[in-house]
C-alpha cells in the first residue's frame, strides 16, 4: 500500500508538472514557445511549490494506506491528514482571495500602499484558513470512523475548490479581456489552487479504489482477520 500510494503522489506531482507550462502558455502569451515558458523550471520557488504539494499529498494519503492495509490508525497520521487537509483550504482561501484582490483593484496591484496590503493579506488569511479548518477537521476526526472522515474531508476540499474556481475563472476571464501586456498573474494563481486542490481531493479515492482491486484478484494472499 505504500508503494502505490507513493506512485498516487508521483503522477500527482508529475500532472502538477508537465500541465504547468501548456497552462502558462494559455493564460499569459499563446504565441510564446514552448521554450519560453519551460523556464519556469528554472526557479527554485516553483519547485518548492511542487515539494509542498506532493509532500501534503502523502500526508493524506497516510490513514487510507493504514486502513487499506489493515493497520491501526494512531493519531500521527491522523495529524498529517488534518494539517494537509487545512493546509489545502488555506490555499483555496488564498486563491479566490488574490482573483478578487485582481478584479477589484486592477491597475492599482503595482500601487505600493496596494501592494503592501495584499502581502500582508494574503498569507494572514490562508494561514487563518488553514487554522480554521485544520481544528473542524481533527474534531471530525474524532466523531465519525476513519474511512468516512477522510472521505468526506475530500468531498469537502472537493466542493471547496469548484467553489474558487467559480470566482477565479469568470475574474480571470475578465483580466484577459483588459489592455494588460498579459492576462492576469493573480487570476492565473486562483486558478492553479483551484485544479490542483481539486486533483488533489483524488487522491484517497484513488488508494482505496486500488485496495479493493487487489483484494478481489488476490484473495487468497488476506488472511482471515484482513478479511473480516
Amino acid at each position: 500500500m505504500k508503494r502505490w500510494a507513493l506512485i498516487v503522489a508521483a503522477l500527482y506531482l508529475l500532472i502538477l508538472a508537465v500541465l504547468t507550462v501548456p497552462a502558462l502558455l494559455l493564460a499569459f502569451v499563446p504565441e510564446a514557445a514552448p521554450k519560453e515558458a519551460a523556464q519556469v523550471y528554472l526557479h527554485w520557488q516553483y519547485w518548492l511549490w511542487l515539494a509542498v504539494m506532493a509532500v501534503s499529498q502523502c500526508a493524506l494519503l497516510a490513514v487510507p494506506v493504514r486502513l487499506a492495509g489493515g493497520r491501526p490508525v494512531t493519531r500521527g497520521p491522523v495529524w498529517r491528514t488534518v494539517l494537509a487537509g487545512g493546509l489545502m483550504a488555506g490555499g483555496l482561501a488564498a486563491g479566490a482571495f488574490l482573483s478578487l484582490y485582481e478584479l477589484v483593484f486592477r491597475d492599482k496591484a503595482g500601487d505600493p500602499h496596494h501592494f503592501n496590503a495584499c502581502c500582508w493579506t494574503f498569507p494572514l488569511l490562508g494561514a487563518a484558513t488553514w487554522t480554521l479548518w485544520a481544528v473542524v477537521f481533527a474534531r471530525m476526526s474524532r466523531s465519525v470512523p476513519p474511512a468516512d472522515w477522510v472521505s468526506r474531508q475530500c468531498q469537502w476540499l472537493f466542493q471547496g475548490s469548484v467553489l474558487e474556481l467559480l470566482v477565479a475563472v469568470p475574474t480571470h476571464i475578465v483580466a484577459r479581456c483588459r489592455d494588460y501586456c498579459c492576462a492576469g498573474f493573480l487570476t492565473f494563481v486562483g486558478l492553479t489552487m483551484g485544479v490542483s486542490v481539486m486533483l488533489f481531493a483524488f487522491g484517497p479515492a484513488v488508494v482505496f479504489l486500488f485496495a479493493e482491486r487487489w483484494k478481489r484478484l488476490h484473495p487468497l494472499s488476506q488472511t482471515p482477520a484482513t478479511k473480516l
